[in-house]
C-alpha cells in the first residue's frame, strides 16, 4: 500500500545577523542602499541554490540531512537500496525504470543526438504509460535538451508558454508516442543536473512536500529578533519537507552511459 512509505521531512535554514550600527548606518533620509533588504534578498537566493543541489542528490549531502531528491527518488540502480522506508529490492513494485541509451535501443542506436533522440523517447514514454498516466515533466540536460531541439524544425517545435516557462526556465512540449510533456532545460553555471540525463516525472505521483510558512519564509516576524544584550538582530530563511513518491510506475530515467559510442 502507498501509506506503507514513510519520508522523513528534512531542513535548510540561512542564518541571518545585523549589528545595530549596520542597521543604523543605512536607514534616514540619506540611505542610498537597504542592506536589510538586500542581505534578506541574498541569504533566500543563497538557501534555494542549496535547495536546487539538494532535488539533484541522493540524501547523502550535509551529512546525510539533506533531503532525498532524485537522484535517490529516480536512481540508475533500481533495484537496490531502500526508498521512503520500503526496500527496492524486496518489492519490484516500488522500482522506477532506467534506460540506458548504449544498450536500450538496438534498433535506433547507441547514442543520443538530433536523429534519435526523438525515437528512444517516444519508444520510453510508450512503455511507461498506462491510460491517462504518463510522465508529464521530462527535465534535460543540456545535451538532450539541444539534441531535441535540434531534432526540430520551426513549424513542429512548440514552446510552451504556460507551466514552468511562465516563471522563467527554458521550456518546450514533447508531443510523441501518444503523449504530451513539458520539457525543461536545467542548465547553468554549477548546475547540479547530471550530464547526458533527462527526468522523466509524473508530478501526479512525485511532490515536493513543505510545513506551511516554511517554505523559503523568515521565521521571525517582521525583520527579526534583538537580543535583550545585544546591539544586534537575528533573523533566519527556513525550509522544511521532503519530496515524496507515491507511485513509481511512471517515473523514469533516460541517460547514455556511454556517449563517445
Amino acid at each position: 500500500m502507498f501509506n506503507s512509505a514513510v519520508f522523513s521531512p528534512a531542513a535548510l535554514y540561512t542564518p541571518i545577523s545585523f549589528t545595530g550600527q549596520e542597521m543604523r548606518a543605512n536607514e534616514g533620509a540619506n540611505q542610498i542602499f537597504d542592506v536589510v533588504k538586500a542581505t534578506v534578498d541574498a541569504a533566500k537566493k543563497s538557501a534555494q541554490e542549496d535547495m536546487e543541489d539538494a532535488l539533484f542528490g541522493d540524501g547523502t549531502g550535509n551529512g546525510g540531512k539533506s533531503i532525498i531528491g532524485l537522484a535517490g527518488a529516480v536512481p540508475i540502480t533500481t533495484n537496490a537500496g531502500t526508498y521512503g522506508g520500503i526496500s527496492r529490492v524486496d518489492h519490484a513494485i516500488w522500482r522506477t525504470t532506467t534506460y540506458d541509451a548504449d544498450t536500450a535501443f538496438p534498433t535506433i542506436g547507441t547514442q543520443v543526438n538530433s536523429m534519435t533522440i526523438r525515437p528512444m523517447l517516444n519508444k520510453v514514454m510508450s512503455a511507461r504509460s498506462r491510460g491517462t498516466s504518463a510522465a508529464d515533466l521530462l527535465l534535460m540536460s543540456e545535451e538532450h535538451y539541444f539534441a531535441y531541439d535540434a531534432a526540430t524544425t520551426a513549424i513542429q517545435r512548440v514552446t510552451r508558454e504556460g507551466g514552468l516557462a511562465k516563471l522563467g526556465f527554458q521550456s518546450m512540449e514533447y508531443i510523441g508516442g501518444g503523449r504530451t510533456a513539458e520539457i525543461v532545460l536545467v542548465s547553468g553555471l554549477n548546475n547540479s543536473m547530471p550530464a547526458n540525463t533527462t527526468y522523466g516525472l509524473d508530478t501526479d505521483s512525485l511532490a515536493l512536500r513543505y510545513r506551511p510558512g516554511f517554505n523559503f519564509d523568515m521565521l521571525f516576524d517582521g525583520e527579526g529578533q534583538m537580543p535583550i544584550n545585544q546591539d544586534a538582530m537575528a533573523q533566519f530563511i527556513g525550509w522544511e519537507g521532503a519530496l515524496t513518491m507515491s507511485n513509481p510506475l511512471f517515473n523514469w530515467r533516460f541517460y547514455d552511459s556511454d556517449p563517445a559510442s
